[in-house]
């Protein structure tokens, strides 16, 4: 039965707080614009307090450029956006005013009414906390959800000031956490990070990001020959948010060191122009917009090979959200990552990629030489990412463990469980 046939939050206000939101179209905004509209569709009365709309391009969308304070209504959520600074930099001090703008005008004009929960999206410290005091200024249950862990990310990232800062982002990812009612995590190598806060293990929840994308649908050879890809050119990919802790510099060096593989670095963020400069004149080495929705898995699809990269110090505060796209397109994942963390085991479960040391070109080449010499290897490789799409990251089963979520935390019984009984987010009945 779907939720929205058995409106299972009926008459219900739940109050979403995410920095991001639609029209955003990477990182979490797409994750918190599903839930919040999947939640009205179930009957729930849903807000959103959150940002002008500026990731990954760390620029305010045109269409927000100049307003102080904006009210929409997106699928029959209610969006409260509040202006905020967008450091086009990135450093800890810009980053903190950043959080402390997003906080203070949030804080100031919360959109109105008592809600029933409120659920936060956790990289943003912001957030976080700003959902903690509306929930206890209102005596209601926080639920947060972590999705990178911005105390680790302060001090793994190689953020200019990041080692000062993340005592203090860790100080307010505590305020955030330990007051929650429950809290969930996209990955189990979160949970000793989010214990070491001082949350009791025993209200940690798992709920893992789902895909939210369409699969690919257009014929590959086209898709190249629309994009100028030739055939017999290795294509390596790399999709999404071009930040610090992405450590992207690897890939500029791997098409220093291979004329012969065209890299595509696809998207936006506040390390593209400085990537540009490290690339100079290079000419196997293209840096494009963000592809639209319609044909963003197509242009996945047609590369040869899908990179994903981190610096050497990410191991347990980030596991990018690009994954789950990724093995919807169904091509081989190049992993340069610590092998130890997070985004090294999502990998490994998927059985869709191959891991590489991080931050040395030379291995990440050697990988992509590999598959690209042996095609059928790399389709079958590749062919692993929607089977595990199917078997654990379809957007059904993942907005159910929201549900569950948001049940337990208001104590209820959801009218599927076993007997009526609430059910933990993992879909076992609480004892």
């Amino acid at each position: 039965m779907s939720a929205a046939e058995h409106r299972p939050f009926d008459h219900r206000t739940l109050l979403v707080v995410s920095t991001n939101y639609a029209p955003e179209m990477t990182g979490i905004g797409p994750y918190a614009t599903q839930l919040a509209e999947h939640w009205a569709a179930s009957g729930a009365r849903t807000q959103v307090l959150t940002g002008m709309p500026h990731y990954p391009a760390w620029r305010v969308d045109e269409r927000y450029r100049g307003a102080w304070r904006r009210r929409e209504t997106r699928e029959g959520v209610s969006v409260y956006r509040r202006r905020h600074y967008v450091p086009s930099r990135q450093s800890a001090l810009r980053r903190a005013a950043f959080e402390v703008s997003v906080l203070a005008h949030g804080l100031l004009a919360p959109p109105p009414g008592r809600p029933d929960a409120v659920v936060s999206q956790m990289p943003s410290l912001a957030g976080g906390v700003m959902a903690a005091r509306i929930a206890r200024r209102h005596r209601v249950p926080h639920i947060p959800v972590v999705q990178d862990l911005m105390g680790a990310a302060a001090a793994q990232s190689g953020i200019r000031g990041g080692g000062r800062a993340a005592a203090v982002a860790a100080a307010a990812e505590r305020y955030a956490l330990r007051g929650a009612a429950l809290v969930g995590v996209i990955h189990e190598s979160f949970v000793p990070g989010v214990t070491a806060l001082g949350v009791d293990p025993r209200r940690i929840r798992l709920v893992p990001n789902w895909t939210h994308v369409a699969p690919p649908s257009a014929e590959r050879a086209a898709t190249r020959s629309r994009l100028g890809w030739r055939e017999d050119t290795p294509v390596l990919l790399h999709s999404g948010n071009m930040g610090l802790k992405q450590g992207l510099d690897v890939l500029v060096e791997v098409a220093r060191l291979a004329p012969d593989v065209r890299v595509v670095l696809m998207g936006d963020g506040n390390q593209r122009e400085a990537l540009r400069e490290l690339a100079g004149s290079l000419p196997n080495i293209d840096f494009v917009p963000p592809a639209g929705t319609a044909d963003f898995t197509d242009v996945l699809a047609a590369a040869d090979v899908l990179a994903v990269t981190q610096r050497a110090s990410v191991l347990d505060m980030s596991v990018p959200s690009k994954l789950t796209s990724y093995f919807v397109s169904g091509r081989p994942v190049v992993a340069s990552v610590a092998g130890e963390g997070g985004t090294a085991e999502e990998v490994r479960r998927s059985g869709a990629g191959v891991l590489v040391a991080p931050e040395d070109p030379a291995a990440l080449l050697r990988a992509v030489r590999a598959l690209a010499a042996d095609p059928a290897a790399a389709d079958a490789l590749g062919a692993h990412g929607p089977r595990y799409v199917a078997r654990h990251l379809g957007r059904e089963a993942g907005l159910a463990r929201y549900d569950d979520l948001l049940t337990e935390a208001l104590g209820e019984a959801r009218p599927d469980a076993p007997g009526g009984a609430p059910r933990d987010a993992q879909g076992r009945p609480r004892r």
